[in-house]
């Protein structure tokens, strides 16, 4: 019998990579002064060249700017802008810029069918050691902005990210405050277990042979609602990707170009990705960045954009 699992055929565009937070695991960020804010022009040539039928998802990914900084406004507004241009091309956006005022939640719920932010541990000690320097990685900070989003009923994709100096507690603790605020407000999409992928050898990986049993456990905390999704470009073992999906994954997250986050970590090629699952029973199928089951939470004019591009995918 053949199984289903999910895909994001997706690209990434980059406001920019300034980010004011300096967690000293990270792949993707520069100082502030040392980037630039990408321009709409620049993020037009980009999308000019996509291929609308293969492409449907543009992920907004951005190094954060501090809540005060006088610099706020032009971010926010050139991220609202590239929402508003991805809609503009056929493409559907999905927002994941650190966390964000209700406000701007709001403004960017008229322009995103869906919208993220990693929880990555609820581990206090972690604001002592590799978050020391990361104002916005508090633990309250991030759960409240969950709760935000959930209360503005606004699609959403967390996750954790594993082996950044947090304890097994951690990851079951972690699982169940998500679950708890599900519960509440029923708006979590999927949730990512992201195994911490270091760019030198000199950092320490997380053990790739840990990750069925984090989803096996997961897959009993999560409400069967919430799906499970595990990135195949950094569980690069194809036994140990196969076990993951056996142990109750069913998503394998956004497929690209290139992994911003994680640039060094390349993505199998789409039909070498498709004929290992297919050898093992599996069905890889496109979806949208937006679960069919809250079409209903959207505007008139998003939900257009989503049946669209559903009905090209035959996600339903």
């Amino acid at each position: 019998m053949t199984r289903e699992i999910t895909y994001s055929p997706s690209y990434t565009l980059v406001p920019t990579y300034e980010c004011f937070n300096r967690c000293n695991y990270c792949n993707f960020r520069v100082d502030p002064g040392k980037g630039s804010l990408i321009t709409t022009k620049q993020a037009q040539d980009q999308l000019n060249l996509l291929d609308r039928e293969s492409v449907i998802e543009i992920l907004i990914l951005s190094g954060e700017v501090h809540p005060q900084s006088p610099a706020r406004e032009n971010w926010f507004t050139r991220i609202y802008e590239l929402s508003k241009l991805s809609l503009q091309q056929g493409y559907l956006p999905h927002t994941n810029v650190g966390p964000l005022s209700k406000g701007e939640m709001s403004q960017l719920a008229k322009v995103n069918l869906s919208m993220g932010l990693m929880l990555e541990q609820v581990s206090q000690n972690l604001e002592s050691t590799v978050h020391r320097y990361a104002p916005s990685k508090k633990v309250q900070l991030r759960l409240e902005q969950l709760e935000l989003s959930g209360e503005l009923r606004i699609p959403f994709t967390t996750g954790l990210l594993l082996g950044i100096g947090e304890n097994q507690d951690s990851w079951w603790a972690s699982l169940e405050a998500i679950a708890s605020i599900w519960r509440k407000w029923g708006h979590i999409q999927e949730v990512i277990l992201q195994p911490y992928s270091p760019q030198s050898s000199q950092d320490r990986a997380f053990d790739l042979n840990l990750l069925p049993d984090i989803v096996k456990n997961a897959r009993q905390i999560l409400p069967n609602q919430i799906t499970i999704q595990i990135p195949p470009n950094l569980v690069t073992i194809p036994k140990i990707l196969l076990a993951c999906l056996e142990a109750g994954a069913r998503d394998l997250g956004g497929i690209g170009p290139i992994d911003e986050v994680n640039p060094t970590y390349q993505h199998m090629p789409l039909q070498l990705l498709q004929e290992t699952l297919q050898n093992a029973g599996w069905l890889l199928k496109p979806r949208l960045p937006i679960y069919p089951e809250y079409y209903h939470w959207l505007s008139a004019d998003l939900q257009q954009a989503a049946f669209c591009r559903s009905a090209m995918v035959k996600t339903d």
